[in-house]
């Protein structure tokens, strides 16, 4: 879900440039999810490619302080969007916060549970009497749960430690032997690039439902905001025009943002566009209500409530 504290960067040193702003645009803010990293790439090129410009849009995107702010700013009225992820929308709603799902930049799930080739782990049976850490309780503690089921374990057959999220550093200092949280556009690849042969297993494929990775959240008194439909057609071209040429992209956003110019945000950055949303405003009713379900047979949440509580399609 969350991008790890133990890669990140200050968000001074990736604030965004001031780009041109024209005289009669209409600003719209977001709040990201956290520092910028080859995630968002859907709304950098958005701007590179003119497509807000050309929408009237004059996007500011802020990278926050801290990662569970972004939401309650929302809610609060300091943006007119933030970004998030499907699983943490239902928390947000059931704990009372008026926020929508209003768009998607990924539509498919990133997150894996990851073991080491050295540690003789081959499928998730093999997990029985080993550690395996995590650091959302609750939301990971269900996934593995769910995911050991599909093999016949429960989490009587495992010990789970709170790594609070030292994903890499745990496993390389087998402090665990496993961990659920790592991104496979990202700490896989990292643990790839080491030398560490990860063992990769994916929640979707032992009965955790299907989940989009990083949506946009609006608040309720902004889903009639006429630049809403605006910005999400504009996202629209500029994920259009990344997947045309990720490279012209890449060269900008590290032109932009130097401090990513390294192997593993580069490979990160083209191991992403599979996972983009070809068309940001659609809404899958069928996955998120799915994925509710999940939820409250979790015990993650206390009731469910109809879609229109969590999302909605937006039209122009």
């Amino acid at each position: 879900m969350q991008r790890r504290s133990f890669i990140a960067r200050s968000a001074a040193s990736l604030a965004m440039p001031a780009l041109a702003r024209a005289a009669t645009a209409t600003p719209y803010t977001i709040i990201l999810d956290w520092f910028i990293n080859p995630d968002h790439a859907p709304l950098f090129a958005a701007k590179y490619c003119g497509a807000f410009a050309r929408a009237g849009l004059d996007v500011n995107l802020i990278a926050p302080t801290d990662p569970d702010l972004p939401p309650r700013l929302l809610a609060a009225g300091k943006a007119d969007g933030c970004l998030s992820y499907q699983p943490q929308l239902y928390l947000l709603v059931d704990a009372g916060l008026p926020v929508r799902r209003t768009g998607t930049l990924i539509d498919k799930p990133l997150n894996t549970l990851t073991a080491l080739g050295a540690s003789g782990i081959k499928t998730l049976a093999d997990l029985k009497g080993k550690k395996i850490g995590y650091s959302v309780a609750g939301m990971e503690t269900v996934q593995i749960a769910t995911m050991l089921k599909s093999v016949g374990l429960g989490l009587k057959d495992v010990t789970l430690v709170n790594i609070n999220f030292n994903l890499v550093t745990s496993l390389q200092s087998k402090e665990v032997d496993a961990v659920i949280g790592t991104y496979r556009t990202y700490e896989d690849i990292q643990l790839t690039q080491a030398g560490l042969n990860p063992v990769i297993f994916y929640p979707e494929e032992h009965g955790v439902p299907t989940s989009e990775e990083l949506i946009l959240l609006t608040a309720p008194s902004g889903l009639k905001n006429p630049a809403l439909p605006r910005f999400l057609a504009a996202l629209k071209e500029g994920t259009a025009a990344l997947l045309a040429d990720p490279e012209k992209i890449l060269a900008q956003f590290l032109k932009d943002n130097p401090t990513l110019n390294d192997k593993l945000d580069i490979a990160s950055w083209h191991a992403l566009p599979p996972y983009f949303a070809k068309d940001p405003a659609a809404l899958n009713a069928q996955l998120y209500l799915a994925y509710l379900d999940f939820m409250v047979a979790g015990g993650l949440i206390k009731h469910a409530g109809p879609l229109s509580d969590y999302a909605v399609q937006v039209t122009g």
